[in-house]
C-alpha cells in the first residue's frame, strides 16, 4: 500500500491513536505522542499541514521498528 500524500500533522496523530497514540505535550509546532502498548515508545510529529514526504515515512519507519514489523504492515493498519 502507497504511503498517503497531502497528510496533515492532525491526521497523522489520529491515525496513530489506532495503535495506542496519545498526545502528551506540545512545543510550538511539534507534538509528542506516547503508547504503552508493549513498554513505552514516543514519537514527535510535526504539527503541519501537510507533512513532508520523507518525514512521513520515517515516523511511520519508527514506529514499525517499535512494533517489530515493516512499515508497509503500519501503513495498512493506519490507512488500509
Amino acid at each position: 500500500m502507497r504511503v498517503p500524500r497531502q497528510l496533515s500533522g492532525e491526521d497523522l496523530r489520529k491515525a496513530l491513536a489506532i495503535l495506542g497514540y496519545e498526545k502528551t505535550r506540545q512545543t510550538g509546532s511539534h507534538v509528542r505522542v506516547t503508547t504503552h502498548t508493549r513498554g513505552e515508545h514516543h514519537v514527535t510529529v510535526p504539527d503541519h499541514k501537510v507533512l513532508p514526504l520523507g518525514t512521513l515515512k520515517a515516523i511511520l519507519r519508527d514506529v514499525a521498528r517499535y512494533f517489530e514489523c515493516t512499515a508497509e504492515e503500519i501503513v495498512s493498519r493506519l490507512f488500509g
